[in-house]
């Protein structure tokens, strides 16, 4: 009996500097060795575009979890950490919630989290992260240009692009979100 296919393919990386933070995500979902879809759109914009987030993982399940996301943030406005940190609490404990295969990483003016099934929420150093089949590729890059003069949008775009040629599940088809830290 064979093993049923299993779907790859994400890239999602956040970069904090000069007071903004961008989650760049890239398209491509891939089944096994086939490319299922170029352009898919992983990051987005929640609780009316205070917050933005990207995931990787079950496309469903990444699903499910914004909308939860989004529930916590209207149960607690303008409270990021907390919000994250309930909904991981339902995580771990929700008996469906459990078998969710997906993590996340949101950000808002202030805060970065990187959120994931075992209950984790964690705030990544140096304001840049990466999750998914080339993240440690996009977010290794990103830590080599974090110093640079670019800005943060260009470190994102620059990251995504080396991650994606390296790794097999990662494209060029960006979707990429921005917040001002000032406002």
């Amino acid at each position: 009996m064979s093993n049923p296919p299993v779907w790859h393919g994400t890239t999602i990386l956040s970069v904090r500097k000069g007071g903004k933070v961008v989650v760049a995500g890239d398209g491509q979902v891939s089944m096994g060795d086939t490319v299922i879809k170029n352009s898919a759109r992983k990051v987005r914009q929640l609780a009316g575009g205070t917050v933005i987030g990207g995931f990787a993982g079950a496309t469903a399940d990444a699903f499910t979890l914004f909308e939860r996301l989004e529930a916590k943030l209207e149960q607690y406005p303008n409270q990021l950490l907390r919000a994250c940190v309930e909904l991981a609490k339902d995580w771990r404990t929700d008996r469906y919630l459990r078998k969710l295969e997906a993590m996340m990483i949101v950000a808002d003016r202030e805060t970065t989290l990187v959120l994931t099934g075992t209950g984790d929420v964690l705030e990544p150093e140096h304001g840049v992260t990466g999750i998914g089949s080339g993240g440690n590729y996009a977010l290794s890059a990103a830590r080599a240009l974090v110093d640079m003069d670019m800005t943060a949008e260009d470190i994102a775009r620059k990251a995504m692009g080396i991650a994606a040629d390296i790794c097999v599940y990662t494209n060029t088809s960006l979707t990429v979100e921005t917040l001002d830290a000032d406002g």
